[in-house]
Formats: structure tokens, sequence, C-alpha cells
């Protein structure tokens, strides 16, 4: 995980606005009520907050104990900073968790074309969001000149699914993600440690209730229980993170798809009417929908670089792509 100017403390030399309560409850309503009023007109869709100090959930150790996680190394690596955001930003006191949909409807593709996650058709997302949520900490900052604070926009050790539940921005949906009424889970995260104390949300109700669309519909078994996917098994991580060959069984099972995975979201009845995002970034760009596995194959460096510079499909890189698009021509869509 990369680290950038986002993960710079910042403080501000500028004075608090006018009816900041200090240290008083009032107050801390007052500011959070602010940020996240500042968090909607800098274009996020919703934004919540939890006290640094919430309940540690051991269910990552297990996940990773259980060799889930395949070889995505950084993530035992980095266990400990994961585990406790003081680590991270001595001090903190409160996590601010930000959400933006990116749901566009998928559209309609030739036969024989490959699929790409709908979350990587536009621009990519960190390049979007990170710039208005480095803002909302100049904002807490602005108002508080003595905190500072740290962004990630899915790029540091932060357990952004976890914060995001405990902030009440939505609840862990059986398939692992987040998802929210209005929403479902077509949006993406970012979150913001900071020194200053807020007042805080609390944690949105579970709505899955008896609901197994999710673990029913994914073709490999990935969702091994509920809440608990393996890497090993999923579509989306040999697609995007494998470097290696994907295992046979996965490929009988891939269904077309080059880059990523939606089955899980696509089947989840609170995905189905989730408006279309205004942010015009996130647009699909021509050929990275619904891609033609031939010609991703014969795809040189040049070619994979105009269709897809600047998107989360560069992650993959042109060989991850090339050996996803042989698979699609295999097993292609179904």
């Amino acid at each position: 995980m990369a680290a950038g100017r986002e993960n710079i403390p910042r403080r501000s030399a500028a004075p608090p606005s006018k009816g900041d309560g200090g240290g008083a409850s009032p107050g801390l309503s007052a500011l959070a009520d602010a940020v996240r009023a500042e968090a909607l007109a800098l274009g996020f869709d919703a934004c919540g907050v939890a006290p640094a100090e919430a309940e540690r959930d051991d269910g990552f150790d297990a996940w990773l104990d259980a060799g889930y996680h395949a070889d995505m190394y950084w993530m035992p690596r980095t266990r400990a900073l994961r585990q406790s955001v003081e680590t991270l930003l001595p001090g903190c006191r409160s996590v601010v968790v930000v959400a933006r949909n990116y749901n566009h409807p998928r559209p309609p593709a030739p036969e024989g074309a490959g699929k790409i996650s709908r979350y990587a058709w536009g621009r990519d997302y960190h390049r979007v969001l990170i710039r208005p949520l480095r803002r909302l900490g100049g904002f807490i900052a602005a108002h508080q000149p003595d905190a500072a604070w740290r962004a990630w926009m899915d790029s540091g050790p932060v357990r952004e699914r976890a914060w995001a539940a405990r902030a009440g921005i939505g609840w862990v949906g059986k398939n692992s993600l987040i998802l929210r009424r209005g929403m479902g889970s077509w949006f993406f995260l970012g979150v913001l440690l900071t020194t200053a104390e807020l007042a805080p949300d609390g944690p949105a109700s579970d709505r899955c209730g008896s609901c197994r669309a999710c673990l029913d519909a994914c073709p490999t078994g990935a969702i091994v229980s509920p809440r608990v996917v393996d890497a090993n098994r999923c579509l989306a991580y040999h697609t995007i993170e494998n470097r290696g060959e994907i295992p046979p069984e996965i490929q009988r099972q891939s269904s077309g798809w080059v880059f990523g995975c939606d089955i899980c979201q696509e089947v989840c009845p609170w995905n189905l009417e989730v408006p279309v995002t205004t942010e015009k970034e996130f647009a699909p760009r021509p050929g990275t929908a619904n891609p033609m596995p031939g010609e991703l194959a014969e795809m040189d460096e040049t070619a994979f670089s105009e269709r897809f510079n600047g998107t989360p499909v560069r992650r993959a890189k042109l060989e991850g792509m090339r050996r996803n698009a042989r698979m699609a021509l295999d097993n292609p869509a179904k």
C-alpha cells in the first residue's frame, strides 16, 4: 500500500468557527454535524463518525490465521497497524468514514464479451476521491487548530469496512461488503483519522435477515460462511491480485470475468434499485465494461495503456489482463 501525502498529519492555524463548544457535548455534536454537512458538500454521499476506541473486531485476525488472505502478504505484515488507529495517528479520537456512489448499469454486451467489475469502468477512484477527503481533513483542522489528521482512500493499513460499520455508514453484508439503504454496496469508502473529538454515530442495523442470495450465487464458493470470504476461491482476487496461474477449478467458473467480479453484488436485493452516480469521472470509458477477450489477449503495452490508463484496471498489469483474457476465451460468459 503506497503512502502518499494523505498519510501526513496536517495542522491548521485557521481560527475555529464561532459556536465551537470545545470539549462540551453540544460543541462535539455541532462540529460532527458540520463535518457531515461539509462531506456532502464535497460530493460524498454519506458520512459517519466512530470513536477511535471502538471495540476491536477479532474476526480479522481469525480471517488472517485461516489463510483467507491468499498471497496478499501486506495484510499480515501490517496486522499490528490495522488493529489500532493509535498506531497510525497518536492521539486519534475520532474516525470519520465517507462513502461515494459509483453505480452505473452495465451497458449491453456483444456476444462473447468479457466482463470488468463496474467500479473499474471509469477513472481510478483513488485519484478522484482523495482530494475532497483531504479537504475534509482541512475543514476539521480549521475548526480545531490543534487537530491532526490522516486520510486514506483504500491506500493504507486501515480496515475501512469495520470502521464504516461502526460509523453507521451501513452494515456488513453476508458477502463481507458494506451495505447501505439506498446505495446497496455500490460505493467507495474513505477513512479520515483525527485527533479532534467528534460526536459519534451509532452502528447501522443488520438488514440481511435470512437472505442467502450472495452465498448461493458465488460460483466458486468463496463466501465460506456469512461475512467470511476466502480470497483463494474468489474470482476478484484471482483476476486482480494473483500474479501467478489461476487454478483450473477457478478458471472453469470464471464465466467471462477478466477483472474483478460483481456476482455477489448483482444478486443482492439491496443493489437492485441504486441510483446512478452523479460523479462523471466514474462513467464507463469506451471498452472498459465489456471488452472482447480476443482483443485483450493480443494487447501490447501501448494498447493496454491507451485503453486503461488512469483506471483501476491498471492494477492487474498487462500480463495479468492477457492471462485473464485467455481464461475468458476458454470460459466465456454464460
